[in-house]
């Protein structure tokens, strides 16, 4: 046994296991030499098929393993949609100036590995006026804006008809009733069907376990969110759930200083996004996928 143990590499050990006693019998000794996932955490049931009393047991373990791990007091929270709510984003790519205070942000809210400096949120520099990921580049290291340069800042789309949940084999991921699709890092098998099938390029998969220094970790954490997520699963944008659903912005809203971002319920005829997608000119990326986005962009004119 030389690699690190995931759901993925015991279904097989799960196939041939009879019942729940066999199973834990069966993963026991490979779970302690590997050290990543109990027996617990392998039993455990999908998310949507946990108790009340489930997901506090659930939490209270992660949050003494935040504790024993980084030496800070975590709380982990589950907030749940808000009736009658469906969260768009917009984005003004006139005002947008490239800076990556956005990414910059969504690393540090949702506790991103530091080595990899990982983060949800990419920003294309492009030709001024020219829509062309094929030719832009995100990895820029010049001062910005540059002159004669269109920034386009992508992360997940949040699509009302997201491909990444129809192939997932195992359910891992779902769209939620105010329209966030969110992963259960718990269920996940690592697969990356999910990743191949977003026409975004908005799912990351995790190589290694992040390494956040201890100072540096988000303890106001989500379930299904910003907590510290396993090796070997998929991570994306949950539009900062385990703060939207408490009413308050995403952090890499709050973080742009050109003001470029547009975060809101559409279904609130008063809201600021409800206002932009009735009387900007938006636009959705790769309209063509069928995919019906929740994330717009628009021109100030």
């Amino acid at each position: 046994m030389t690699r690190p143990l995931t759901r993925r590499s015991l279904l097989k050990v799960a196939g041939g296991a009879v019942g729940a006693s066999a199973l834990a019998w069966a993963v026991s000794p490979l779970a302690r030499f590997a050290g990543e996932l109990s027996v617990e955490e392998v039993l455990q049931r999908h998310y949507k098929e946990l108790s009340a009393a489930d997901k506090q047991r659930v939490f209270a373990r992660l949050e003494t393993e935040a504790r024993e791990r980084y030496g800070v007091s975590v709380r982990i929270r589950d907030p749940q949609p808000r009736p009658n709510t469906r969260f768009a984003y917009a984005l003004n790519l006139s005002t947008c100036i490239g800076c990556r205070q956005c990414a910059e942000a969504c690393h540090r809210e949702n506790n991103h590995d530091r080595v990899s400096h990982n983060s949800y949120i990419r920003v294309f520099e492009m030709d001024q006026g020219k829509i062309d990921l094929a030719h832009g580049h995100s990895n820029y290291d010049h001062p910005v804006p540059q002159p004669n340069a269109t920034y386009m800042p992508v992360q997940c789309h949040h699509c009302e008809k997201p491909p990444c949940v129809d192939v997932c084999p195992v359910k891992a991921t779902w769209k939620e009733p105010d329209g966030i699709v969110v992963i259960d890092y718990n269920w996940c098998i690592g697969c990356r069907y999910c990743e191949a099938a977003c026409p975004y390029h908005a799912r990351r998969f995790n190589w290694s376990a992040p390494e956040i220094p201890a100072a540096e970790l988000n303890p106001d954490q989500g379930y299904l969110s910003n907590r510290v997520r396993l090796k070997g699963v998929m991570e994306k944008c949950t539009f900062c759930l385990h703060r939207t659903r408490e009413g308050k912005l995403p952090a890499c809203l709050e973080a742009c200083p050109a003001g470029a971002r547009v975060f809101g319920d559409v279904l609130d005829p008063k809201s600021e996004v409800r206002w932009v997608i009735e009387n900007k000119r938006t636009y959705v990326l790769k309209e063509e996928w069928g995919t019906v986005p929740s994330f717009y962009y628009f021109f100030a004119a």
